[in-house]
């Protein structure tokens, strides 16, 4: 089997970051964005993803978390699309239905190459402790775009955010677990490409 890691710098005025992303993981990471709370929704993803994770972010924070956010979440994306190579015998999709205590999330994956984004989730506090809700539709919408996939996050019910938050992330990592799972040898489309 091909080696299916990957690493995306991307500097710009607003941010330095470094991503390295190893498909075939153990789930072990290293996330330093400068933005606590990020950092403890990536920790799920690699987790719960068995994706190998190193995320080294520098932002203009003094400003808010919402650049650093939005930057990493289209350099994961990249990373993705690069560590996937070809999509030879991918899975494509994965979903999942994920409980947290109060909060339901129904996350799922297409690896299909087209971007899409849907994101029907309500919260009932803007922050969580200091980090602003709406960052998280940015960081899903940035990872869509950058990496090529159909997101679909949808919580149909939950009263803590932080819950919330936290099956989502979850969701994801089970869902990108079995989207990128090896399950053949052809390219899992009608067209012969993705």
């Amino acid at each position: 089997m091909a080696d299916r890691t990957a690493k995306i710098e991307r500097k710009t005025k607003e941010t330095d970051i470094v991503v390295e992303m190893n498909l075939d993981g153990q789930g072990k990471y290293e996330i330093d964005t400068g933005v606590a709370f990020l950092d403890h929704m990536l920790t799920h993803v690699s987790k719960h993803g068995k994706i190998d994770l190193t995320v080294k972010a520098r932002g203009d924070l003094e400003v808010d978390a919402h650049h650093t956010v939005e930057d990493v979440g289209i350099c994961m994306g990249s990373c993705l699309c690069e560590a996937l190579g070809d999509k030879k015998g991918i899975a494509r999709f994965g979903s999942i239905t994920l409980p947290m205590e109060d909060a339901k999330a129904e996350v799922a994956v297409d690896l299909s190459g087209r971007a899409f984004c849907v994101y029907d989730v309500k919260y009932h506090t803007e922050k969580i402790g200091d980090f602003d809700v709406e960052c998280i539709e940015e960081f899903l919408r940035s990872l869509a775009n950058a990496g090529k996939l159909n997101l679909h996050v949808s919580v149909p019910y939950g009263t803590n955010s932080h819950h919330i938050a936290e099956a989502i992330f979850k969701g994801l990592g089970q869902s990108l677990a079995a989207a990128v799972k090896i399950v053949g040898t052809d390219v899992p489309s009608t067209k012969g490409t993705l």
